[in-house]
């Protein structure tokens, strides 16, 4: 499924988000976690909300996106590059593939 317009309104563009097998949809501008929190799912554990605990480690798998601010402590640059992110500073450009990604123990 492409972006589309909200139930034919107008408005942003909405993606749809396939987090282990279980779908939600997103606006363009949305973040993929609070977004998840407003429809009433649980499909990633919920910490901070704002890129510092980690809890909701993500890896993309397929579609594009951009994120906001991370702590590096939890993404490291080359994780990003890897396809890693926290799913509360993931914004959608597409439509997206995730699934949960613990950190690994160094």
């Amino acid at each position: 499924m492409s972006a589309d317009q909200r139930d034919g309104f107008p408005g942003p563009p909405m993606f749809e988000i396939v987090i282990a097998g279980h779908g939600l949809r997103c606006p363009a501008e949305g973040r993929v976690l609070l977004e998840m929190e407003r429809q009433g799912k649980k499909f990633l554990p919920v910490g901070c909300r704002g890129g510092g605990c980690g809890i909701c480690r993500v890896e993309v798998l397929r579609g594009r996106y951009r994120t906001l601010k991370m702590s590096r402590l939890h993404v490291s640059v080359e994780e990003q590059r890897r396809g890693f992110a926290l799913a509360c500073r993931l914004v959608p450009e597409s439509d997206l593939e995730l699934r949960p990604a613990r950190r690994q123990a160094h």
